[in-house]
């Protein structure tokens, strides 16, 4: 292409053009003489020109040029522009090496993997003063198109820490003069400012690109910093509704309902809106990772009494039923203890995912938390009847029972339009079976494959109350939201989708890129068991079970049934913008 630029002046036989200067076409040239000419600016230290030389080589042999280029701006300390290189390659598998190379030259110390969660990879023993989130503020609410990250003329950077090490080696703080001040009131009132025109606000149909967030987070920890607020909560989904698919932009996203968010006192972030928990980017990434093992994987839970403990507890209830029950509340208690140490702790065993993840601990706390509303324990909501309660009600006479409950999926279906690229998810998602056991002297627990009355009523209760439960304690909420990203990571291994957005998946799914927080697995419980006292004797039961996440039946072709026209036009609507942001409603 010829570019010109002219200055005109009227002339006496009317206008002429008296051309000022042209800049030279250049032909395509073949890809080493592209290499040769974009190493040669390297080796001068101009990198502005050999990125523009790079832009004229084909789409693999960009990628491969813009990874020498970022090895170089970084090589030469230009940290920021080596991380606005990253942001130009579209092959997240280069991608990824390029920024494996980054890292180990930022923080050899710290084992240079750059991995999320480990400090001294992601930011470097020696880290300066963060000025990252006050740049970020100003570049996203101050002509957020203007400046150097998406191509813009503008640039900022940071100066001065807020602390100085004077010749003696003291440490002191900075002062603050009247400036300074005013600008921290600024950081402040632009904080709240941005908080209400940002992720933050409510939206009925939020949209994540997973591919533009994963580059996100690649792109943060290139700078030494953990994924954000934002990138953690996943924008403030607080459901899965749609997933889509855009080959044409290399965008695979999730949508449905979001907004703001709160942490309450047990830790959880819960939609301020809807009082539901939010996903979280861990869970997504520890599920993914599951369910893209192959077309079989599922994953869950079991919360088991030991043999040895039932046959204990068979035992003393035996030998109970010979004699009247004691009196007065504090012999009755002392009773009680005598039922549950005869039990002891209950097995936990988490398969299928890692079981140190949240992820492990949300399915065996939803899990346990339902046994005991199941047995009385815990207060359920209205419409739910613990079974010893109905068990009481109904009169049933003494012995003791081994009942098992377990978490399952239910989903209404699984829709898509004819050229399957949206899919929608429809149903609660969450179900309760029972069955009734059959336990032996030795406390070998044998299965029966049927669920008497009383039984099924308590599991068909709580799959009916369902939302009532999760809205009073949000741990089964939290239990709903992993079973959507199980669904929905199914259908992506299902269906290809990754593969048709063109996303490897490259850092998400390798656990030593990204390491998702972990906390100490649970291995055991206090045994769920209780009693009712009937005019002919008692009631002791105990309870097994546990989760079980498999989803295969539900994301079979033949299983996917055929959306309505509101999904053609939920899907134009939903198109990805033309900028990085990894959001948008």
């Amino acid at each position: 292409m010829v570019a010109i630029s002219y200055h005109s002046h009227r002339c006496a036989r009317g206008f002429c053009f008296v051309l000022w200067s042209m800049a030279f076409a250049v032909a395509a040239a073949g890809a080493d003489e592209i290499r040769d000419r974009v190493d040669a600016h390297l080796a001068v230290g101009e990198f502005a020109t050999a990125l523009r030389v790079a832009e004229g080589a084909d789409a693999v042999a960009r990628d491969a040029l813009m990874q020498r280029i970022a090895a170089a701006q970084n090589r030469a300390g230009a940290r920021r522009g080596a991380d606005r290189t990253l942001h130009r390659i579209a092959d997240d598998r280069v991608r990824s090496n390029a920024l494996d190379h980054l890292l180990a030259q930022r923080f050899r110390g710290g084992g240079g993997s750059g991995v999320v969660g480990n400090d001294a990879a992601g930011r470097g023993g020696n880290a300066a003063a963060d000025f990252d989130a006050l740049i970020e503020l100003i570049q996203t609410t101050i002509e957020p198109d203007s400046w150097d990250e998406v191509g813009g003329p503008g640039s900022i950077a940071e100066f001065e820490t807020g602390v100085v090490v004077d010749a003696t080696g003291v440490l002191r703080r900075t002062k603050f003069d009247e400036a300074g001040e005013e600008l921290r009131r600024l950081y402040r009132s632009s904080t709240k400012r941005n908080t209400a025109a940002s992720h933050r606000r409510k939206s009925p149909l939020r949209k994540i690109s997973l591919p533009r967030l994963e580059k996100a987070v690649q792109l943060r920890v290139a700078s030494g910093r953990r994924p954000d607020e934002a990138m953690r909560a996943l924008a403030g989904l607080s459901k899965i509704q749609y997933i889509m698919v855009f080959p044409e932009t290399g965008d695979l996203v999730i949508a449905g309902p979001a907004g703001d968010w709160k942490q309450n006192q047990e830790g959880r972030m819960l939609s301020i809106d809807s009082g539901r928990p939010v996903l979280q980017l861990d869970d997504l990434i520890v599920v993914l990772r599951s369910m893209m093992r192959g077309a079989d994987a599922r994953f869950g839970c079991s919360i088991t009494p030991t043999r040895q403990g039932l046959a204990r507890t068979k035992a003393f209830a035996a030998e109970s039923s010979k004699n009247k029950l004691p009196a007065g509340a504090a012999a009755r208690e002392r009773w009680l203890e005598q039922i549950r140490g005869s039990l002891g702790r209950q097995d936990v065993e988490i398969y299928g995912i890692d079981p140190a993840t949240r992820v492990g601990q949300v399915i065996v706390e939803a899990d346990y938390r339902m046994k005991l509303v199941g047995m009385g324990l815990e207060k359920g909501s209205a419409g739910v009847t613990s079974y010893l309660d109905a068990a009481a009600g109904a009169g049933k006479p003494g012995g003791m029972d081994v009942l098992r409950w377990w978490f399952t999926l239910n989903y209404d279906s699984v829709r898509a339009t004819p050229e399957r690229n949206v899919y929608e998810i429809r149903g609660q998602g969450v179900q309760v079976l029972s069955e009734n056991e059959m336990l032996t002297q030795q406390g070998e627990r044998v299965h029966t494959g049927k669920s008497e009355a009383l039984n099924r009523q308590f599991s068909a209760s709580f799959t009916r109350e369902f939302p009532a439960l999760a809205a009073k304690y949000p741990i089964y909420a939290e239990l709903q939201n992993v079973f959507d990203l199980a669904l929905v990571c199914a259908i992506f291994f299902a269906h290809d989708l990754p593969e048709q957005a063109d996303w490897r998946m490259k850092w998400f799914l390798d656990s030593s890129k990204y390491q998702v927080a972990k906390g100490t697995p649970p291995t055991h419980t206090e045994s769920v068991i209780n009693h009712r006292v009937l005019a002919g004797g008692m009631i002791i039961a105990g309870v097994s079970g546990g989760v079980r996440v498999d989803p295969a039946r539900y994301v079979k072709p033949a299983a996917i049934k055929k959306g309505s026209g509101r999904l053609v036009s939920d899907y134009r609507q939903s198109q990805p913008n033309s900028g990085e942001r990894w959001w948008w409603d």
